[in-house]
């Protein structure tokens, strides 16, 4: 049995939330600067030379690549050897969220009640997803996620019958409902199987996937390929003004569902698709 103190969650938490919100992951670096030289429009072509510009900027600056700096979201997979001392784990990672966004000086965009609309002045609670897992490694994710894109995601509950084809219509639904609302080029995490919160589950965290990895179940490699040019063929283009890039990727999840439902989620997220990833 391995201790870690909870104190040491906080600690990592309250930096990959500043890292997170200041400076773009290695694999997004690499699709962003692949981009340019593959739009072919010259507004495209400029719009994407000025997100690359701010995204300097605000590295060398410490100024947070979007003035929305989201809502954190915390996957964490504890192993199931790893026994947790000095408190509460729930607690520990809201302090490091609270750290984070007050020290950092980011935004804080979380109200108490989503009808009385009281913010809560540090950016907690944090959305918390749980997994206890073989080992003895505590494996954190942490993506602040900005509304303008987190809004235009869509759930969509199928019939087995509407099969791949619909599948596919779905995810073109939600990406022409977005249009320039979620801040293109955008990358589009996709959740299939499961019931109605486990497949928006999994978009959520198809969009914290490393772009450089592929999916590992053949047809999902090949659904993914061809979602990306369909979706990049709908001439959304950078910050919905027309042009080739429209998504830098289509992250794709499937687990097993129910004989009679076929449930799609659809989770957007924007250019700048913000994720930090530790292992403790």
């Amino acid at each position: 049995m391995r201790e870690v103190s909870v104190s040491e969650i906080t600690k990592n938490i309250r930096e990959m939330c500043i890292e997170a919100n200041h400076f773009l992951s290695p694999d997004m670096k690499q699709v962003f600067d692949e981009a340019v030289s593959r739009e072919e429009s010259p507004l495209g072509k400029q719009i994407l030379n000025q997100l690359e510009e701010n995204l300097r900027i605000a590295g060398e600056d410490m100024i947070p690549i979007c003035q929305d700096t989201g809502m954190a979201v915390v996957f964490l997979k504890a192993g199931q050897e790893v026994h947790f001392t000095g408190g509460s784990l729930t607690e520990a990672v809201n302090e490091g969220v609270r750290q984070g966004y007050t020290e950092g000086f980011l935004r804080k965009s979380v109200v108490q009640d989503p009808i009385e609309r009281v913010n809560t002045g540090d950016n907690t609670p944090a959305i918390l997803h749980y997994e206890i897992v073989e080992g003895d490694s505590v494996e954190i994710t942490v993506a602040p996620k900005g509304f303008g894109s987190e809004n235009m995601s869509r759930v969509f509950m199928l019939k087995p019958a509407d099969g791949i084809e619909g599948v596919k219509e779905a995810i073109l639904t939600a990406v022409r409902d977005a249009g320039p609302n979620a801040c293109p080029p955008m990358v589009v995490g996709v959740g299939i199987g499961g019931t109605f919160e486990k497949c928006a589950l999994m978009a959520k965290h198809a969009l914290t996937r490393d772009l450089s990895e592929e999916a590992p179940v053949p047809y999902v490699r090949e659904l993914e390929k061809e979602m990306l040019e369909r979706i990049n063929g709908l001439g959304i283009g950078p910050g919905g003004l027309g042009g080739r890039i429209t998504a830098f990727a289509v992250n794709i999840e499937t687990y097993p569902t129910h004989i009679a439902g076929l449930p799609v989620a659809v989770n957007i997220c924007c250019h700048v698709n913000r994720h930090a990833h530790r292992v403790i």
